[in-house]
């Protein structure tokens, strides 16, 4: 998941994406200050694999 927060007029707004791609495109479009962010779950299979 991929989260832009913004800051702008004092207000904190965030939207959440399924995507890099869908949200790096409207980060292109998001005025103010803006963060791109991946959220990571610690559940997320890439880290339920045990170490070999």
């Amino acid at each position: 998941m991929w989260i832009i927060t913004r800051y702008l007029d004092s207000n904190i707004s965030q939207y959440e994406f399924k995507t890099e791609q869908e949200a790096r495109e409207a980060l292109k479009n998001i005025e103010g200050c803006a963060i791109l962010s991946e959220v990571i779950y610690f559940n997320d299979p890439c880290f339920t694999q045990e170490a070999a």
